[in-house]
């Protein structure tokens, strides 16, 4: 929906600052409550009585539901408004955040984490979409990039804060300071956001988008309980991957011959396009995968407070605000260039990671967050303009949604398989370790080779057994560090593939 120039015009400056001022803190709430529980999830874990694998629930299907939702956000406007729809995300957004922090079990708070991603999907894209039909075009650079810019900061101020609060008060404090930016943003919104133009009801596929979201539900339940469940030994697990399969089959025939699909398939006829898909889904892959992986790493295993994760996890979002500045000039050479040096910086990150052991200092893990986040700041800009350069502008709305689902649903797959590779590492790490210790093992007869570890006792024996889970710990989340390293590298060759249009 666009409105006319002299439209734009007609709103006072102050009306327009108060709307970007409104809907920019309402998004950035969205982008703090992503990585705020990063931190929280190693105090969560032991609140809840929860494993590895089920905590990681709390952050990738918040994910999943806001890769199911935003492709809606179109259909949404246009049957409600985008007022109505902005007023109803922040409200349900803002419930769905105290309710988190009220939750006494972990299937509750799951639950409202997917609330907190169903209301909260609308918000970027939307918000977005209002701020330059508000502004003329001359201000629209100035707009975006206020708004661009907060959504940035986002991600830095909420670890920060969370952190601290959950250290000071406990995980659930970490929720409740959404509540004063939510009824700012509400209250803002609600007075000065106005519908231009009138609505233009369209009706949506439901075949579509019941059998995509169908498939995408049934993935992510089969890699987020396979490693608990045995896998296939489990007839869950068999109905999870049959209803993946057959609602797959079913929404790529139903795409393919109505008249009208959820997803229309000329999309895919066009090459930088497809390519883009399949890069911005690896990009989802890195994009949050290490703030599942490092705070109960850095709690876990090397005992950092709930604080200085928070502070760690906030200098990746520093470094985002500096990749963005750097993607301002980047941006004016080929665009393949920025994504291969952005990328480059990703496989430098993992690879650094790799190396870490129980020693790893402050210093070390702070400049890695940096790293990865100039890493996502250089390769968002380019990677957008190679991905839409080619396409039909008719194809903008519709590209831009399916664009964000892959992106989303990269992102909750790969932290699901790396929460698994950690695991079954972990354990295949400490079974062959354990095994050395034996009377068997004449190594062991030699004073300097235990050192202060005694095998002697039972409480000797419960201390080195500690600190061989704590070892084999380790090389399961370097393993997975690896394989983030080796996601990253993949990308490089289908860079050359992009074709980028001569102006």
């Amino acid at each position: 929906m666009t409105v006319a120039v002299q439209d734009i015009d007609a709103v006072p400056a102050f009306r327009r600052w108060a709307i970007l001022f409104s809907v920019t803190l309402a998004t950035m709430q969205y982008a703090m409550a992503i990585l705020v529980v990063s931190v929280l999830l190693p105090q969560m874990q032991g609140s809840l009585s929860a494993t590895q694998d089920e905590i990681a629930w709390v952050m990738i299907f918040n994910i999943l539901a806001t890769a199911v939702i935003t492709p809606m956000t179109g259909w949404l406007e246009a049957q409600f408004g985008r007022r109505r729809v902005m007023l109803g995300s922040m409200a349900g957004f803002s419930l769905a955040t105290v309710a988190c922090g009220l939750s006494p079990n972990l299937a509750i708070l799951v639950l409202f984490r997917i609330g907190q991603g169903t209301f909260g999907a609308p918000l970027i894209p939307l918000g977005q979409a209002i701020i330059l039909d508000t502004f003329p075009k001359h201000q629209h650079g100035l707009a975006t990039g206020v708004f661009g810019m907060a959504v940035v900061v986002g991600p830095v101020i909420g670890p920060m804060l969370g952190g601290i609060l959950a250290e000071s008060y406990g995980w659930p404090a970490a929720f409740y300071m959404f509540i004063p930016f939510g009824i700012i943003a509400l209250i803002g919104m609600f007075l000065f956001l106005t519908d231009k133009g009138g609505r233009q009801r369209s009706g949506l596929d439901w075949t579509g988008f019941l059998t995509l979201s169908a498939a995408v539900i049934g993935l992510q339940l089969l890699l987020s309980r396979g490693q608990r469940q045995d896998w296939f030994e489990s007839p869950e697990i068999i109905i999870e991957a049959a209803l993946a399969l057959v609602a797959l089959h079913l929404f790529v025939v139903h795409t393919l011959t109505a008249e009208r699909p959820f997803l229309n398939p000329r999309l895919f006829l066009n090459r930088n396009f497809v390519l883009g898909l399949v890069i911005v889904g690896i990009y989802g892959m890195l994009n949050f995968t290490p703030m599942v992986l490092l705070p109960p790493m850095l709690q876990g295993i090397l005992g950092f407070p709930d604080s200085i994760i928070g502070v760690l996890l906030g200098l990746r979002g520093a470094g985002a605000i500096l990749g963005f500045f750097m993607a301002i000039f980047i941006s004016r050479m080929d665009p393949r260039i920025g994504m291969a040096f952005g990328f480059l910086i990703q496989v430098i990150s993992g690879f650094y990671m790799a190396s870490f052991d129980v020693n790893v200092t402050i210093t070390d893990v702070g400049i890695n967050s940096i790293l990865q986040g100039m890493a996502v700041g250089i390769i968002w800009v380019p990677l957008t303009m190679a991905t839409f350069a080619t396409l039909d502008s008719r194809y903008l709305a519709e590209g831009s949604a399916i664009y964000h689902l892959l992106r989303n649903l990269g992102s909750s797959i790969f932290i699901s398989l790396s929460v698994t590779l950690v695991i079954v590492s972990t354990a295949t790490n400490y079974a062959g370790m354990t095994e050395l210790i034996s009377d068997y093992n004449k190594a062991l007869t030699l004073p300097w080779l235990l050192g202060a570890w005694n095998a002697d006792s039972a409480g000797g024996l419960a201390a080195l057994s500690g600190e061989i889970g704590r070892q084999a710990a380790m090389i399961g989340y370097i393993n997975a560090f690896k394989a983030y390293a080796i996601a990253s590298a993949a990308v490089l060759p289908l860079i050359l593939l992009v074709r980028v249009p001569k102006g």
